[in-house]
């Protein structure tokens, strides 16, 4: 069992069958889920995430898909906006969300799982220098 960071983009082509992303998502995701995996989710990836399902008004979706699965919700402390901080400084063309949900991975020892090619590199990057 493998202890994963979920991106905002693999959550919202998962729960988006309308997304262009949406069957990699499944594929991504689907093992993870059936693996059992230890899942979390950082307050800022949430913070996307739920932005148009509240637009939508079916945000109970979301919230029922998260509670389901088990997904961790991790609050954002100093490590994780210090290290965010870094990741952006070392890597300036990172987004802030990008370094945010890379910061939660690494602060609690997971794996970010992401849609992001370039995010994927920064990660392995950032957690071989970890």
């Amino acid at each position: 069992m493998a202890r994963v960071a979920l991106d905002a983009d693999l959550l919202i082509a998962f729960l988006d069958p309308g997304d262009a992303q949406h069957e990699r998502a499944v594929t991504e995701l689907r093992p993870r889920l059936r693996a059992g995996d230890e899942l979390l989710i950082g307050a800022t990836v949430y913070a996307e995430v739920i932005v148009r399902p509240l637009q939508q008004q079916n945000e109970a979706t979301v919230d029922g898909f998260l509670e389901a699965a088990g997904v961790r919700f991790v609050p954002v402390d100093r490590a994780i906006a210090r290290r965010a901080a870094r990741l952006r400084a070392d890597h300036p063309a990172l987004r802030r969300p990008d370094a945010m949900s890379l910061a939660t991975a690494l602060e609690n020892g997971a794996m970010l799982h992401t849609l992001d090619e370039k995010l994927t590199r920064v990660a392995a990057r950032a957690q071989h220098s970890s």
